[in-house]
């Protein structure tokens, strides 16, 4: 049975935080709210973790995961950015973007794409997602919470629990979010490609697909 954890959407209570951060550090994965949709979560350093991670979304190794990451200092350790990519970054963080770009040496190798050596970074604007990101000290590895054979993302905790309450160890219920998934964009390339439209509204950073 998995834990489940109320908690206030603009001022989380840090207990209830610190106990999904031990919970993660102890090699458990966690359904988390984000300010696009609700996230599977666990510790980046975790293999079995992100490996179950993987099975409950049923996804194999080329599918990308993400970091979440508390701001773009932190994202800049684990990608490669260029200056032009920074000004993107900047403009998009924190808010409902993922950006693939190409890991540094600080992103295990398992977790990258297995031929192009890219990771999916991004910066959550959502109250409980960034305090338990700092309680951890670290960035989260993530994936968006669509379940098999379903199309859209879950939005409602208590559904999550119900669904889910064997396979994750605890849901952090902080009320709904919206359903849409971030808007994918890879920079890894010579010029900036959508792979996925979501929340993000890519004409605000100067973008026009």
């Amino acid at each position: 049975m998995s834990q489940y954890f109320e908690l206030h959407p603009e001022n989380p209570q840090p207990r209830l935080l610190k106990q999904a951060a031990q919970m993660l550090h102890g090699g458990g994965v966690c359904a988390v709210p984000t300010d696009s949709s609700y996230a599977l979560v666990c510790h980046l350093d975790d293999k079995a973790a992100a490996e179950k991670l993987r099975r409950i979304r049923q996804v194999d190794e080329k599918h990308h995961l993400t970091l979440l990451c508390r701001d773009l200092s932190e994202l800049a350790s684990y990608a490669r950015v260029d200056n032009q990519q920074y000004r993107l970054l900047k403009l998009a963080t924190p808010g409902p973007f993922t950006f693939i770009l190409e890991a540094t040496k600080e992103v295990p190798r398992r977790l990258s794409h297995p031929s192009r050596r890219t990771i999916g970074l991004r910066v959550p604007e959502h109250r409980v997602t960034q305090a338990l990101l700092e309680q951890l000290g670290q960035p989260l590895l993530a994936t968006t919470l669509i379940l098999p054979g379903d199309e859209d993302p879950l939005n409602d905790p208590e559904e999550i629990r119900d669904r889910l309450q064997k396979q994750v160890e605890a849901v952090l219920d902080a009320g709904a979010c919206p359903m849409a998934p971030t808007t994918v964009i890879d920079l890894s390339g010579d010029e900036p490609v959508l792979v996925r439209q979501g929340r993000g509204d890519a004409s605000e950073l100067g973008l026009d697909f």
